[in-house]
């Protein structure tokens, strides 16, 4: 078991805009929002998973950042996928290639599964040769410093003959989200270059339950727990934090637009005091 420390706390925000000053010294505001004073992480039943267990949250509050997080985890974090390939004598992706156990299609299936890794902002290509009889699995890509494949052993295909040659390069990106080919008109329109749906999201999975939990007399308090579940390029613990920023970002918007002229005039949360507190009339 991993205990991190808590994903939600208010006096790590250090702005405040001027204007909404006074609400950090409003006792009103949160004296009866209890905040969660237990946030860690439990090892999953399945690789690459994690459980994040939030308590005591308050009423609701389980439901609306169990949603917020899925949403996020699930559509918003960088990852790395094939967008498209070129493989020697192929034109298009319904074609059979002699002396090849699979066709065009079930080698691009194949390299969807690809778990990739990419630590440059620009594609990368990425190339395979191979030749005779064999089965041609990740390990055969060429090495490359940009990119780190998790699934080393996937099989992409399967050479049938000693006269069997397959020489492929295969373009890898960074994204979010899905992108289909219909997106990505524009790119790699060089004759032979095959187009690929990609899913660069390293979140595979996300589910959550909400559970009451007891706090003093109070049982209607509510326990998350979410269980994430990566491809193995990025922890369950990393994507959520990079997920509860992405929230917090959005959030701290919020917070400096409301009924302010001047959004960009803040004051730093360490230096506020009771004193410079603008008073309402």
């Amino acid at each position: 078991m991993t205990c991190v420390k808590s994903l939600i706390q208010p006096s790590s925000w250090n702005f405040i805009p001027a204007n909404l000053a006074h609400l950090s010294h409003d006792k009103n505001i949160m004296e009866n929002i209890l905040l969660p004073n237990i946030v860690k992480f439990e090892k999953g039943e399945r690789p690459n998973e994690g459980v994040l267990i939030v308590e005591p949250c308050f009423y609701g509050y389980g439901t609306t950042l169990g949603n917020a997080l899925r949403r996020v985890l699930l559509s918003s974090l960088y990852g790395a996928a094939v967008t498209a390939v070129k493989i020697k004598g192929v034109t298009h992706e319904f074609q059979a290639i002699e002396n090849i156990k699979e066709d065009v299609l079930e080698i691009i299936l194949n390299l969807k599964s690809l778990r990739l890794k990419l630590f440059s902002e620009e594609p990368v290509v990425l190339k395979i040769k191979a030749k005779g009889k064999a089965v041609v699995t990740a390990k055969d890509i060429e090495a490359n410093a940009d990119v780190e494949i998790k699934n080393s052993e996937l099989v992409i295909a399967t050479l049938t003959d000693d006269k069997s040659v397959l020489d492929m390069d295969i373009i890898v990106s960074k994204g979010r989200g899905y992108s289909a080919t219909e997106e990505r008109t524009s790119e790699n329109t060089d004759i032979g270059v095959i187009a690929i749906d990609a899913l660069f999201s390293p979140v595979r999975n996300v589910g959550y339950r909400v559970e009451d939990t007891r706090v003093g007399d109070i049982t209607n308090y509510d326990k998350l727990i979410m269980s994430i579940e990566t491809d193995g390029t990025i922890t369950a613990e990393d994507a959520v934090a990079e997920s509860t920023k992405i929230l917090m970002d959005y959030f701290s918007l919020l917070l400096k637009g409301i009924g302010s002229e001047e959004p960009d005039t803040f004051l730093s949360s360490e230096e506020l005091s009771q004193d410079e507190i603008p008073q309402s009339e």
